[in-house]
């Protein structure tokens, strides 16, 4: 088996960083009953409060892809697309670690 690992930079309109990183602690409360995940961690930027950074590991590729078609994971997309500027994502390959 294969992990997927994933850094998502998620640039709020400016003033709409907390209310972008509440949905994302929604989404990560969620993940917590997502079979599949393995991670998935909101952070805050020390220097920007509208720039959130999420850390994800799946246990592949197709078990996040599978998360984003959950009608739960749809609706908070939809709800947080207004408060998004930007979005980075960066897929790695995780080769290991502690917490791997």
């Amino acid at each position: 088996m294969r992990k997927f690992a994933m850094y998502g930079k998620f640039k709020a309109h400016p003033g709409k960083g907390e209310a972008l990183a509440e949905i994302l602690l929604e989404a990560a409360e969620q993940c917590k009953s997502v079979e599949g995940c393995d991670l998935y961690i909101i952070n805050v930027s020390e220097d920007d409060p509208d720039t959130i950074w999420v850390t994800e590991l799946w246990n592949d590729l197709e078990a996040h892809d599978a998360s984003l078609r959950n009608e739960d994971a749809i609706a908070m997309i939809q709800r947080a697309k207004p408060l998004i500027a930007g979005v980075e994502p960066i897929k790695l390959k995780p080769l290991g670690g502690k917490g791997f």
